[in-house]
């Protein structure tokens, strides 16, 4: 039995045998704070785990976009006249500078006429619809990285000639009801025919392509009156789009590069701190949350162990062990019972991060720190959540305890 000048050994080996005495408790102390210890340290993996797949597609995808649009100048010496525009030629202009992959321009066409895919016009039947009719550059399909499921996109011979062919997006195919363009399907823009020649899917920028109707401007320029671009889209290299959105306005407006607006994402660098900042954020708090139930969990079944153990209690103070010495038993039993759990809540939680990075074909990225530390951690719940029943243990009095005790 403890006595006043007990030693922290024999402290320890007297919690060891508190909690070894009785299993079943001991697994359900434990289960509580590896559970909760479990899902901090996965939820943290995880998170860093999304936060590197979500910055590695930013950098594949949204960090090599830029969008110029033309804008109204500011400067104060500007003169008054004509709203600027995007040169003609302002896809070629912008494919010299250094990290350009590729550019094309594109423009929304007003007031064209429903869409139907017979020369026929059946009152009976329901409105055609409108779609979306795009005058776009041929480099703009390589610039949003669309892929052609059918046909072919129609290419700078098309352009120069101003053949009356379209490339439909999968929705507005789909709308249309065409799904195969080698019967050289034909659609009416209005009372004018074109021809079907591609269907174009999985456009990662751009979307509203999928939704509409894409023909090469200069056709649009001798049907519809179609003189100017008014977006230019730039797909660059990684790591270059802040350059180019800094030097396309000056390759397309030398004169006045204030007139052209160009837009770029943020460098990956911010976006990536931002990102996990937010994810690790949210999953801490789910993993606190757990973690904090775990601690609940562990303090009653303490406490309750304490009103079970009023007998041994009363018996060892009668035999002269302090408040500090009962105390310390039950501070020690709970720390100990910490320290398991949160070496069992630190490997499950690293497989349950390696489990979830391989079902989602991730590239797993963990700190072995967060497992590393997770048995100190365990250790300090399971003290904060015995302090309690400790503090009740030790103002247990000896006569009332051997009283009470059966």
């Amino acid at each position: 039995m403890a006595s006043v000048g007990v030693r922290w050994g024999d402290q320890v080996r007297q919690a060891a045998d508190g909690i070894v005495g009785r299993p079943s408790r001991l697994v359900l102390t434990t289960l509580g704070i590896a559970l909760g210890l479990a899902a901090l340290v996965a939820t943290l993996g995880i998170a860093t785990t999304a936060s590197a797949q979500v910055s590695s597609r930013f950098d594949a995808i949204a960090a090599t976009q830029v969008a110029v649009q033309p804008q109204e100048s500011r400067s104060p010496t500007a003169v008054a006249g004509d709203p600027p525009t995007l040169p003609v030629d302002a896809a070629e202009r912008v494919r010299g500078l250094a990290g350009v992959i590729a550019a094309g321009t594109i423009t929304p066409i007003v007031g064209a006429g429903a869409v139907r895919t017979v020369p026929v016009v059946d009152p009976s039947a329901i409105p055609d619809p409108t779609l979306p009719l795009l005058a776009v550059s041929p480099g703009l399909f390589d610039t949003v990285l669309a892929r052609v499921v059918a046909g072919r996109v129609f290419d700078d011979g098309h352009a120069e000639r101003g053949d009356a062919v379209v490339v439909l997006g999968a929705n507005a195919a789909e709308r249309l009801g065409i799904n195969r363009v080698d019967s050289v399907p034909a659609i009416f823009v209005g009372d004018r025919p074109f021809t079907v020649i591609g269907i174009v899917d999985d456009i990662v920028r751009h979307s509203e392509l999928l939704d509409g109707i894409a023909m090469p401007e200069q056709t649009a320029a001798r049907i519809y009156g179609w003189s100017r671009p008014s977006s230019l889209q730039i797909r660059t290299a990684p790591g270059a789009a802040q350059q180019v959105a800094h030097q396309a306005p000056i390759a397309l407006a030398p004169n006045a590069p204030e007139t052209m607006a160009a837009s770029a994402p943020p460098p990956a660098t911010t976006l990536r701190e931002r990102v996990q900042a937010d994810v690790d954020a949210l999953f801490v708090v789910l993993g606190a949350v757990t973690l904090l139930a775990g601690a609940v969990g562990v303090a009653n079944v303490m406490l309750l162990s304490v009103l079970e153990r009023i007998g041994e209690i009363g018996l060892r103070r009668a035999l002269g062990a302090t408040r500090r010495n009962i105390a310390g038993q039950f501070v020690t039993e709970s720390g100990l019972v910490g320290a398991l759990g949160g070496v069992i809540g630190g490997a499950a939680g690293l497989l349950i991060t390696l489990a979830v990075a391989a079902a989602r074909e991730w590239t797993p990225v963990f700190d072995a720190r967060l497992a590393a530390g997770a048995p100190a951690v365990g250790v300090v719940v399971g003290v904060v959540a015995g302090a309690f029943p400790a503090w009740r243990a030790a103002r247990i009095e000896p006569i009332a305890a051997l009283r009470t005790a059966p």
